[in-house]
């Protein structure tokens, strides 16, 4: 007898070990659901650096690796753009001869983490893209709207120290800058106005009234590419809606609520501009061109002085290099920035990542199964990446969370187009 126990005695430690070890990773999985939800959460708290968002994501990780998250084989093109671009980054922040090197790798690291962000979350929603979906939504939503309405009340002045969420008398909530916290909006906003089109009366309700909020948010941004980017991700969302997914009597209610939506965010504005204030400063904003827009020092003029250095130097001036050269403010226009700042071998991957986005992302609307969680992402991504051309967004944070997303809802779901960490996984 003992002959026989001590022979099965390595296969039961065995089975004792896996059951040990699935234990482990269901209770790691089931928290990392939580860190998730506060990691993106953070993502709307930008007051320092390193942010929260920052500090939340190594904990994320880490839990990650212990709850065994696959890599999809879908995936890994976007891990190789990350490694390329890594490459070509370390490099370009040695072309630095004003900027010091230690700024410059700082800048380059921060680069790369934000890809790592994508790469993180293509596989989290990849693996349970409705419920993992959920989790982000959920807490993306709750920042937005605590973010706007801070930025709302601010700049109304119906808080205490509204100052402290406001700059250059434009609200910019918890972000350090109007034009991030604006843009940081518009998300969760097309989230809710998908619910508006499609929710039933009392999901209906709330989402309106949370759309209307965010949609008071981006004005009080006075980010002209915010507003921009807001009207056409709504007019984006609205055709893919209207003409993937809605029936016949939905499409007549869709038309309903999206001309009275319209009135009613008209209306509020009107009673916003009536504000002389507020009025002045929209006709300041609104306006054609802006002194910052225009001559050789302006926006469109350093955009073709950086691209010209571009070409000229295959390994780049290096991250913020062209603040100390002849015009002393970047080119605002990240695909030029890319190539100035990380060499042609950086910008390339840059734009590689940008194409493969919109092609996932577009061709992922074939997916009926996915179709509702992906219209709201390639909607705000779509402008995003034409946003790109006038600002620099290659540090937004919310950039790389919407490519992570794309990738993630287009992941191919056979789980033989899973790995491990170092083998491929068997079904």
């Amino acid at each position: 007898m003992a002959g026989t126990a001590g022979a099965f005695a390595p296969s039961s430690a065995k089975d004792a070990g896996r059951l040990g070890r699935a234990f482990v990773r269901a209770q790691t999985a089931s928290l990392l659901d939580i860190v998730v939800a506060v990691w993106i959460f953070g993502g709307g708290i930008i007051l320092f650096e390193p942010s929260i968002y920052e500090f939340a994501f190594i904990f994320v990780l880490l839990l990650a690796l212990a709850a065994g998250m696959s890599i999809y084989s879908s995936t890994v093109p976007l891990l190789a753009l990350t490694i390329v671009f890594t490459g070509f980054a370390m490099v370009g922040a040695f072309q630095v001869r004003y900027t010091g090197l230690s700024q410059a790798f700082q800048f380059s690291a921060v680069t790369v983490f934000l890809f790592l962000t994508s790469c993180f979350l293509a596989n989290y929603v990849g693996e349970a893209p409705h419920r993992r979906m959920a989790v982000i939504r959920r807490a993306y939503v709750a920042i937005a709207l605590v973010s706007a309405g801070l930025g709302t009340l601010a700049y109304l002045g119906l808080i205490p120290n509204a100052e402290f969420f406001l700059r250059f008398d434009r609200a910019k909530g918890m972000f350090k800058d109007p034009n991030v916290y604006g843009p940081f909006l518009i998300l969760p906003a097309m989230f809710l106005l998908r619910d508006v089109f499609f929710g039933h009366r009392h999901a209906l309700l709330f989402a309106a009234a949370a759309f209307l909020v965010l949609a008071i948010g981006v004005f009080v941004s006075f980010s002209r590419a915010a507003w921009g980017h807001f009207a056409a991700s709504a007019v984006i969302v609205f055709a893919l809606c209207f003409f993937l997914e809605a029936h016949a009597r939905d499409k007549v209610r869709m038309m309903i609520l999206a001309l009275a939506g319209l009135m009613v965010i008209l209306v509020a504005l009107a009673g916003l501009l009536s504000i002389p204030e507020v009025g002045a400063l929209f006709e300041q904003r609104a306006s054609a061109a802006q002194d910052y827009d225009t001559g050789e020092t302006g926006r469109f003029g350093r955009q073709g002085y950086a691209f010209e250095l571009a070409l000229t130097h295959p390994w780049g001036l290096g991250p913020t290099e062209f603040e100390n050269l002849l015009i002393s403010e970047q080119p605002h226009n990240t695909y030029v920035t890319v190539l100035q700042a990380y060499g042609w071998g950086g910008g390339i991957a840059y734009y590689i990542l940008v194409l493969a986005t919109l092609w996932r992302g577009i061709a992922g609307l074939r997916d009926a199964g996915k179709r509702a969680l992906l219209i709201p992402v390639i909607a705000v991504y779509i402008p995003l990446a034409l946003q790109s051309g006038l600002i620099d967004t290659d540090h937004w944070r919310h950039y790389f969370l919407v490519v992570g997303l794309v990738w993630g809802l287009t992941v191919n779901a056979d789980p033989k187009g899973r790995m491990g960490v170092l083998e491929r996984k068997v079904a």
